[in-house]
């Protein structure tokens, strides 16, 4: 008998069960995964995280500047700095006086990588999404370093309590500042730091001379802390500490006086007290400032990690000034000492968890969801809060009054402005702060009208800081008003 083949009851032709030369059953293969499965794997992690801050902080900032909620003349600031790069220029600031050089207030030749896009898309959108970009993107190295030192749940409430801090969602809210680009690389040197990893870090914190000048210490801070981990004198780390120090001093003492012209740098008269400041910082505003860096982020086990080393200088130089403006939890300042504080968590965490006292081990174990559930009670009194409510989302018709008379000052005129208007006159006239603009008498005025002020209030007193010049009111809509100069 022909055991080869055999006839099935429908009359088709197969193979014999009972041949010898069939293989045995065998378990039934897996299914291939899903392309969604394959998203959710735990190394894509960080990256969404990412996305999330990325469209959450890139959300909040077009909705505030298209709602005309500039808080602050930064935005103005970097616009025309960063206008000046785009076209090959020096970056010329007329807000901060007629002709001044960016690079002699703060010294931020890092904006010039700004420059092609702003070229490409000339707004201070370009600026806002960036920043948004380099706070989210500093989110995957927290991220990342969470869930390859603690698991992947304690990782991704780390990292989705870093994107909530405080300290970021207060750096969103103020605008733009050149301080974005040291959030990330400072998170990148960090963790690259605890992977023990030092000649990456030290790459990564090297640039930080040229984000802003107070950043060559921490640099230097970077490098030290390897000295202090590793407990050897790596060549790399020596030559960060001498570079991040060297760089500063270079900065500070000749390079900022130079392109200032005055031979100084004009903060130093905010740390030692001089003109319109404060006598001195409370101990009690400095403990406050301490305890909200500390607290609901890290619930101080921050303070067993010597990653710590790195705030300190950026919380020196703010508790020395006597500027109240550096002293609290308020705008941005803050931004730069979120990476350091949420790795140096990350650092202590594994060793609270592996300690023989069971109230720390206790303590650690519930400390990422008790971090994270601080970080979202915290958000409901902070900006990200405004994308869960419906205003956030409708431009009211006041805002397009104002903007259709923003556009009767034709392109390449000279603007007084103060803040209000500033966002729309920036990449596109010559602006110059309100009382600020060096004896020229500007061909329009931009002004807010405060507490009741009327535009024949304004209209005095544009002619009167500008001596024998005369102006018409052009228009008024909701609260600003445009003055035209007439002879």
């Amino acid at each position: 008998m022909d055991t080869a083949a055999a006839t099935t009851p429908d009359g088709r032709t197969g193979r014999s069960p009972d041949t010898a030369t069939d293989p045995a059953p065998g378990p039934t293969a897996a299914p291939a995964p899903s392309r969604f499965a394959a998203l959710r794997a735990p190394r894509l992690d960080p990256y969404w995280t990412a996305g999330f801050f990325f469209l959450a902080f890139a959300v909040l900032s077009y909705w505030r500047y298209r709602t005309l909620s500039t808080i602050s003349w930064d935005l103005g600031i970097f616009e025309q700095a960063v206008r000046g790069y785009a076209h090959l220029r020096a970056p010329i600031v007329d807000l901060k006086g007629p002709g001044t050089n960016i690079l002699g207030d703060h010294f931020s030749p890092v904006l010039v990588l700004l420059a092609p896009l702003y070229r490409l898309f000339p707004s201070p959108l370009t600026l806002l999404t960036a920043q948004a970009a380099l706070f989210a993107l500093s989110a995957i190295p927290v991220t990342r370093a969470a869930a390859r030192h603690l698991g992947r749940r304690r990782g991704l409430a780390l990292g989705l309590a870093y994107g909530l801090s405080w300290g970021l969602q207060r750096a969103v809210d103020f605008d733009f500042h050149e301080i974005a680009f040291a959030v990330p690389l400072i998170a990148f040197a960090l963790e690259a730091a605890l992977r023990g990893r030092w000649n990456t870090a030290v790459c990564w914190a090297a640039p930080l001379v040229l984000v802003k000048e107070d950043l060559g210490v921490t640099a230097a801070a970077i490098g030290a802390l390897s000295l202090i981990r590793t407990r050897r004198a790596g060549p790399l780390p020596i030559a960060l500490v001498a570079f991040g120090i060297t760089a500063t001093a270079i900065t500070l003492g000749l390079l900022i006086p130079a392109f200032n012209g005055s031979g100084s740098y004009d903060y130093w008269s905010k740390i030692g007290g001089h003109g319109d400041t404060a006598p001195g910082l409370p101990i009690d505003v400095a403990l406050r400032t301490l305890l909200w860096t500390l607290l609901p982020t890290t619930g101080l086990l921050a303070l067993r990690s010597p990653l710590l080393l790195v705030a300190a200088p950026t919380l020196g130089w703010r508790f020395l000034s006597h500027d109240p403006h550096y002293w609290g939890t308020d705008w941005h300042y803050s931004a730069v000492l979120m990476p350091v504080v949420f790795l140096a968590l990350i650092d202590a965490l594994p060793r609270a968890l592996a300690s023989a006292r069971p109230w720390l081990r206790s303590y650690a174990h519930h400390l990422p969801a008790a971090v994270l559930a601080a970080a979202l009670t915290l958000t409901t009194t902070l900006p990200l809060a405004r994308l869960t409510e419906a205003d956030t989302y409708r431009t009211p018709p006041q805002v397009a009054a104002v903007e259709r008379l923003l556009d009767r000052i034709p392109d390449g005129a000279t603007v007084e402005s103060d803040v209000r208007p500033l966002s729309r006159l920036t990449g596109r006239t010559r602006v110059f702060w309100t009382g600020d603009t060096g004896g020229l008498a500007p061909g329009y005025v931009a002004a807010q009208l405060h507490d009741g002020r009327t535009p024949e209030q304004a209209l005095a007193d544009a002619e009167a800081r500008h001596g024998r010049a005369r102006y018409v009111v052009l228009g008024a809509a909701d609260d600003v008003v445009v003055l035209r100069r007439t002879a």
